[in-house]
């Protein structure tokens, strides 16, 4: 399904919610709605056509239960398929792209290797994250005097703003992979 491209966030964080344990939409959208995964959506209009477009290409399947109730509800649980699909996701080397575009969705996609990929796994993509970011900060250096000499102070400061966010999430990884190391 995912093949020479990224997947999106909202299926990334659909399959790995339901890698945890079998859920509905509506527990699904409560957990979008409740925790910082509600930065990738928490639209029923985007999260049913989701799990619509994950059921059709045979990634996780749904059982109704309540059947006879006046609200039956469809729980989701991962096919063979769909756990092989997102452990592939997971393994994906972490990019310089990655880095500018999606470092929200980097630290979606850690938030599930553990569980899923173990220790080693989180080490690896921890070690990429971090190396990726600690090579893309003298760029921003950069930027910030170019910015400097044609006298945009405020975007100076902007991308400054942007590098320290850089720099406390490589600071984050590094101690995350002592911690990790240290179990």
């Amino acid at each position: 399904m995912f093949h020479n491209r990224k997947p999106s966030a909202l299926s990334l964080a659909i399959l790995g919610i339901i890698s945890l344990e079998p859920v509905s939409g509506y527990d699904i959208r409560k957990i979008f709605c409740t925790t910082p995964m509600g930065h990738f959506s928490t639209s029923p209009g985007a999260i049913y056509p989701a799990l619509k477009r994950l059921k059709e290409n045979s990634l996780i399947k749904g059982q109704i239960v309540k059947k006879n109730s006046l609200r039956p509800k469809q729980i989701y649980a991962l096919t063979h398929k769909g756990l092989e699909t997102l452990k592939e996701m997971l393994v994906q080397p972490v990019t310089h792209q990655d880095i500018i575009w999606r470092l929200e969705e980097m630290i979606l996609q850690f938030t599930f290797i553990g569980n899923l990929l173990g220790r080693e796994q989180s080490l690896r993509f921890l070690n990429e994250l971090a190396f990726c970011i600690e090579e893309y900060v003298p760029t921003l250096q950069e930027n910030i005097n170019i910015q400097r000499k044609l006298k945009n102070i405020n975007g100076a400061f902007a991308v400054e703003q942007g590098l320290a966010k850089y720099r406390t999430t490589a600071r984050w990884a590094r101690r995350v992979i002592r911690e990790l190391e240290n179990e």
